[in-house]
């Protein structure tokens, strides 16, 4: 499902910014944006995320600011001061020149000093980030949630609209075999004149033709799919495989009612429903 998360910590000298986005997506796909200092941390901020977060292709990007007093040291490379100095002294009583040797002219040789960063402590950092990855999923979740109302909302409309064409094509399948008996009796009729037809074997043909097309046990089966599908929305956890297998038996009735019922009128119905349906699965790939 898509959504977004966003958590700062500014504590202990750090600056700790976890921003967590995700779109649509059938599993949990991870990936990070982490500096390579930190890459320590990884694993753990995507154990947190897939405890929480079933489905979608989850960006998480963690920003670590470590700005404390000791965080940086620099060090004076006594030894390459000492030579450096008396070089210049050396200098200047070889030339002759002023020795206005002053702490100010020898403080921009960069290499009087090298640059230290301090050890991070990974245990205290580990504990910050997550605490404020832990608190950018609620956020997240707090917006799927919303987003996730709308969303069973949908679905259950789009149930309803089947439902509806269902009860349409229960209707016209009578039709049909009524329709198919009349047609049949006059070709017969026009084949044979005037001569009386057998009603026996115009019976038996159009049960034969009934039989064939029948879909009462398809459109009661999908009634059923679609009872179950809206009935998940009660449960919670983990239904997203469910309703993915649901509205797969669902498209297989709707295709048999398509191909047994032989009718335009029907078809154009199964068209439609086959419509709302691909609607409703593209929305479940939302739904964990």
């Amino acid at each position: 499902m898509t959504g977004f998360g966003r958590s700062k910590t500014v504590e202990d000298g750090y600056e700790i910014l976890v921003e967590i986005k995700s779109v649509n997506h059938r599993y949990f796909e991870y990936s990070s944006r982490i500096a390579r200092p930190f890459q320590f941390l990884d694993e753990k901020v995507k154990q947190l995320c897939k405890q929480s977060i079933a489905r979608g292709k989850v960006e998480v990007g963690v920003s670590i600011s470590d700005n404390s007093e000791n965080s940086v040291t620099l060090e004076l490379n006594e030894a390459y001061a000492n030579a450096y100095i008396a070089a210049l002294k050396k200098l200047s009583e070889k030339y002759k020149l002023k020795n206005d040797l002053k702490l100010s002219s020898v403080v921009n040789n960069s290499e009087l000093f090298t640059v230290k960063k301090s050890e991070t402590d990974e245990e205290r950092l580990t504990g910050l980030v997550c605490r404020t990855v832990t608190d950018a999923i609620d956020s997240f979740n707090t917006m799927r949630a919303a987003e996730g109302e709308k969303l069973v909302t949908d679905v259950t409309e789009r149930a309803g609209y089947i439902l509806e064409r269902v009860a349409e094509v229960e209707k016209r399948s009578p039709e049909t075999v009524k329709e198919y008996r009349e047609r049949l009796e006059n070709k017969i009729k026009e084949l044979l004149g005037d001569t009386n037809v057998d009603e026996q074997r115009l019976l038996t043909e159009t049960a034969i033709f009934a039989d064939k097309i029948a879909v009462a046990e398809e459109t009661v089966r999908l009634r059923s799919h679609i009872s179950a599908l809206l009935s998940l929305f009660d449960t919670g956890g983990d239904i997203g495989k469910k309703l993915d297998f649901i509205v797969q038996e669902m498209n297989r009735e709707t295709n048999t009612i398509g191909s047994k019922a032989q009718d335009i009128e029907i078809g154009k119905i199964v068209v439609d429903i086959k419509s709302e349906i691909e609607k409703i699965r593209e929305q479940i790939q939302n739904i964990e």
